[in-house]
């Protein structure tokens, strides 16, 4: 009995050592770059990792989400880490592991955002924010975006109502300084920022935050249900949020574009004039009311909004184009008037007198396309409809000018 004891104590040993030695042997593979030779040497040695030990099978599920993390089995190699982590696992370099294995992830991320694979994109970015879950929150704002963009709605959703629930405001601490050279701001990193302090390189030394992405996330959360075709939950997601601030220019502008799509334009307006007032000095809060009014045929208020968004930013190209277009309007009743008219002697004076209508409208539109364009030299849709205008005017110089610019 003594020897037989012995003789199960000896094959436990021998067994056992066996593990040890393929586990370093497997793990002096993947270390020195031979990943399938790792994985080879595992896959063969299966049978004998069955009745191993919690200490080697930690070892073995360690280097296994290793191999996982090198072949960008992101989701496999994370699985494999916890599976680690949750048996007790202690290894020194495992929280630096899973910080490189979120680096990886996010790369890979970024790779498939540039080449347009959004879908695959929010996979990553959604497994990197579930590793870390309190550090790593900017990874599902990043994560809905990318579902956003692959048309993936209803994931979206999912993670922007998440990110709501957080509370998750993205906001960040900016390092700004004054560059003395030229005169223009630049951001710096956070050493850069206390390094440079000592130079005369730079001035304005400032810290700033950025603007919280909250609204942006309320309002997302509420066009996704728009376009799922829920807009009362869509109204509730901007109006709950703008019980907490109901002077948010963003929220204001989320509710007024929610009522926009509604087509419901009265609230919208109403909702953009309140904008107005938290930022009147905002070319495009005009601009779009300006919009709205023009398609409800208010002329008059259209053109005063173009107007004044043009004042206050010159370099506004849809205003400009817009205030033409409202001009234009008048040109189709004139001449569908001309075309019912006789040749009777009154029909002939009330044709000259609606020739010489038309051409005050072209010529009111002229000054306003020549300003478009000095501003905006390449823009074609204002050439081509400037040349049109001097033939008909008769301008033959101002006609291959454009002419001249179009080519």
């Amino acid at each position: 009995m003594k020897k037989y004891i012995i003789l199960i104590f000896i094959l436990f040993v021998t067994f056992s050592f066996g593990q040890k030695k393929e586990i370093k042997k497997a793990t002096k593979l993947f270390n020195a770059g031979d990943v399938q030779g790792a994985t080879d040497l595992l896959e063969s040695s299966a049978s004998l990792f069955d009745a191993s030990d919690p200490k080697t099978l930690n070892k073995k599920t360690y280097l296994e989400a290793q191999i996982n993390q090198k072949n960008k089995n992101f989701s496999a190699a994370f699985e494999k880490f916890s599976a680690f982590k949750a048996a007790n696992g202690i290894n020194a370099n495992y929280d630096n592991q899973l910080q490189i294995l979120t680096s990886d992830i996010v790369n890979s991320a970024i790779e498939d955002n540039a080449e347009k694979r959004f879908s695959e994109a929010a996979v990553k970015l959604y497994l990197a924010y579930q590793i870390n879950p309190e550090v790593n929150k900017d990874y599902l704002y990043y994560a809905a975006s990318s579902a956003v963009n692959a048309t993936e709605f209803e994931i979206a959703l999912s993670y922007y109502l998440k990110l709501k629930e957080i509370n998750y405001d993205g906001i960040t601490k900016q390092y700004i300084a004054k560059s003395v050279a030229t005169g223009e701001d630049v951001e710096l990193s956070e050493s850069e920022f206390d390094l440079f302090k000592k130079t005369k390189e730079y001035s304005d030394f400032r810290e700033e935050n950025t603007e919280s992405k909250l609204p942006e996330i309320i309002k997302n959360i509420a066009l996704i249900y728009v376009q799922l075709g829920d807009n009362e939950k869509a109204m509730s997601a901007v109006q709950e949020a703008r019980k907490d601030d109901p002077k948010d220019l963003n929220l204001i502008l989320s509710e007024a574009n929610l009522y926009l799509g509604l087509n419901q334009n009265e609230r919208f307006e109403g909702l953009m004039k309140q904008a107005i007032e938290q930022d009147p000095n905002n070319a495009t809060l005009y601009y779009n009311i300006g919009v709205v009014n023009a398609k409800a045929g208010n002329v008059v208020s259209a053109r005063e909004y173009y107007e004044k968004a043009i004042e206050l930013d010159e370099n506004f190209d849809s205003s400009y184009l817009n205030l033409v277009s409202l001009i234009l309007e008048a040109e189709s009743p004139i001449r569908e008037e001309m075309e019912g008219l006789g040749r009777s002697s009154a029909d002939n004076k009330r044709y000259n007198l609606l020739i010489k209508k038309l051409d005050d409208l072209y010529k009111e539109c002229v000054p306003i396309l020549e300003k478009l364009i000095s501003i905006s030299p390449k823009n074609d849709g204002a050439i081509n409809t400037l040349m049109n205008i001097y033939g008909t005017l008769g301008n033959t110089e101002g006609y291959m000018n454009m002419k001249k610019l179009l080519e």
